[in-house]
Parts: structure tokens; C-alpha cells; sequence
């Protein structure tokens, strides 16, 4: 989490797990693109960087945030992997569909994980507006892709 006092995405590189040794799943929402194309960027990035190959990163799409529970329960069901990363992003609207939409992703991820007991990591901003969107997929407040990224490399790290 970000904030106007804190950039959350900051990391040491030595402090980052090795990925060598395991598979990941990133599942992103088509909703947004701007926003989760930058917020798939930061997680890529961190991988590599912990050393996972390209042949070590699924990466699918789905249509919304909504939908990445679904996306990650096949992703699990169809690649294996030892974590997936959900990406999505929700703007508030005028009505109470970002309540929903937030609720519901939410819980759908957790409910994923405990399913398969294997760490499926929530990346999905849900912002006031575009302006916030932006400052935490790569903007000021740093990016949810890259904090996400470093949650799935510690949370593969507990299994050993």
C-alpha cells in the first residue's frame, strides 16, 4: 500500500528472493490497459530481476477485475504455478459498481488461494481516480505491479 508519506514499491535488490527455482502466474484485467500494462511492467521486472525466465512467467488476460479470480483459478489449474499475481484496477464511478466490483475481486482472490493453498497476490489498485491510478502504477506513489511481484517472490520463499 501507498501513500502520500510513503512509496511502498521501494526495494533493495538484495533483499529480494531468488525465482530461479519456481513458476509464476500473472493474470491481468483488460480493463484499465493503461493502467495494468504498467502495472504488468512492475511485476515482470521484479521477477527478472530475482532471476525467473521468461519460460517461468504465464501470463494471461482477462476482461475485467472481476473476472481475475476465474483467471487465476485456471492459471492454477492449467500452468501450475507456484504463485499468481492478480492485476487489475478499479476507478470510482458515480454509482456503488466499484463497491461491488472491489468486494468481490477481493474475495475471490483469497478464496483461490486458501482453494489451492498457494499464494495468489491481490495487485489491483482501487483508486478515487485516473490521477491516483497512475501514481501507483509507476507514478510517484511507485507501483502495486512491483509490490505484488515481491509478495509472491516472499510468499514462494515460506514454502521452503
Amino acid at each position: 500500500m501507498s501513500s502520500v508519506l510513503k512509496n511502498l514499491s521501494a526495494y533493495q535488490p538484495e533483499d529480494i528472493p531468488n525465482a530461479e527455482d519456481h513458476i509464476f502466474g500473472i493474470v491481468v484485467s483488460e480493463w484499465n490497459s493503461e493502467i495494468t500494462g504498467a502495472l504488468l511492467e512492475g511485476a515482470l521486472e521484479i521477477l527478472k530481476i530475482a532471476g525467473a525466465k521468461e519460460s517461468q512467467i504465464h501470463v494471461t488476460y482477462v476482461p475485467g477485475t472481476f473476472e481475475l479470480p476465474f483467471g487465476a483459478q485456471r492459471m492454477i489449474k492449467d500452468k501450475a504455478p507456484d504463485a499468481v499475481i492478480c492485476l487489475g484496477c478499479v476507478i470510482q464511478g458515480e454509482t456503488r459498481h466499484f463497491d461491488f466490483i472491489c468486494e468481490a475481486a477481493a474475495n475471490g482472490i483469497m478464496q483461490v488461494g486458501l482453494q489451492f493453498s498457494l499464494p495468489v497476490v491481490f495487485g489491483v489498485l482501487t483508486t478515487q481516480d485516473l490521477e491516483q491510478a497512475k501514481a501507483r502504477s509507476g507514478g510517484k506513489h511507485g507501483n502495486k505491479g512491483i509490490e505484488a511481484s515481491l509478495t509472491a517472490l516472499k510468499l514462494v520463499s515460506y514454502k521452503k
